[in-house]
């Protein structure tokens, strides 16, 4: 376990909290680091909370866990490519794969997958590389149980010039969704501010005055007696957003642990969402592309029950 101790020093200016002092002053760890690394703190031999405020003279002493590897490592993972340059890989990310490394998951991930691939391609040579130099890869995310077309970057370069594609809105992206129940309107629009609930930090809840705005499109394409095959286009791409949408709008997304409703017929069903095409102008190039996926096998089984039961 590191550990650290110093004496505060003379010229420290009044109010200056344990925290503080520590990220900037001392600049061991940063503040986000001094909660994950669940850092322990004396003042002269007493046991003190990280907001304590300093006095020139104390005799300071710290200790905190060790962080995660700061390295990424390559991983030779199945990977579903639908397109490739020097630029760009566009690839069809399977349901259950992370996109990025976060606590407590720092392998497994598609990340991993493509340090690997660019590692093949000649693109590196070390054993691992900081994760920083994937980075600027991941353009945009799908959530671990959501499954489709994706976009990565090789270069920084057409990490920005798709990034600014994302942020002003100009990619389209389509995605299927076997939802519980039938949209009472078969297209509409759902204009929901999106917002973090307040009694699970983890999820999302509509909000009609605080939170982000959130557009998504839908229609639906075939229904059955208590479930429904809808196309959905979001204009935005909040975390969560379709989930939370649909939700709202009283069809939730089927299989959904998070925001559906136990289904009775349909009990071991996986998230049923699916990014199915992605449209959009590739570097150094003009005209626009587009990238389509088929439903994966989890929606031709339920389909295929559901045209045969129902």
């Amino acid at each position: 376990m590191p550990s650290f101790s110093c004496k505060v020093e003379d010229a420290i200016p009044p109010g200056v909290r344990l925290d503080r002092y520590i990220a900037l002053n001392l600049k061991i760890l940063s503040r986000s680091q001094i909660k994950a690394r669940t850092l322990k703190a004396s003042l002269n031999g007493t046991p003190v909370k990280i907001s304590r405020i300093l006095k020139p003279g104390d005799l300071l002493e710290l200790t905190w866990s060790e962080g995660e590897s700061p390295f990424l490592i390559p991983q030779n993972l199945p990977l579903e490519i639908i397109y490739e340059d020097e630029r760009v890989i566009v690839l069809n990310k399977a349901q259950g794969m992370v996109v990025h490394p976060g606590a407590g998951n720092r392998q497994g991930t598609l990340a991993n997958a493509l340090l690997y691939r660019r590692k093949a391609g000649g693109m590196g040579s070390e054993a691992t590389l900081d994760e920083s130099a994937l980075r600027p890869g991941i353009v945009h995310r799908l959530d671990k149980d959501t499954s489709g077309v994706m976009i990565a970057a090789w270069n920084e370069k057409a990490h920005d010039f798709l990034a600014r594609q994302f942020k002003a809105r100009k990619v389209r992206k389509i995605y299927a969704a076997i939802v519980q129940g039938c949209p009472k309107e078969k297209e509409g629009c759902i204009d929901k501010k999106i917002i973090r609930s307040a009694r699970d930090r983890k999820t999302f809840t509509v909000s009609d005055k605080e939170g982000r705005a959130s557009l998504t499109y839908y229609r639906l394409v075939k229904s059955w007696l208590n479930y429904s095959l809808l196309l959905l286009r979001p204009k935005t791409g909040r975390t969560h957003q379709l989930r939370v949408h649909l939700k709202h709008l009283g069809n939730p997304i089927l299989g959904d642990p998070v925001y559906g409703r136990k289904d009775s017929f349909f009990p071991m069903a996986s998230l049923m969402l699916h990014a199915k095409s992605l449209s959009l102008v590739l570097p150094a190039q003009k005209q626009r592309e587009k990238f389509v996926t088929r439903l994966p096998q989890r929606f031709t089984e339920v389909i295929r029950v559901l045209n045969k039961e129902l």
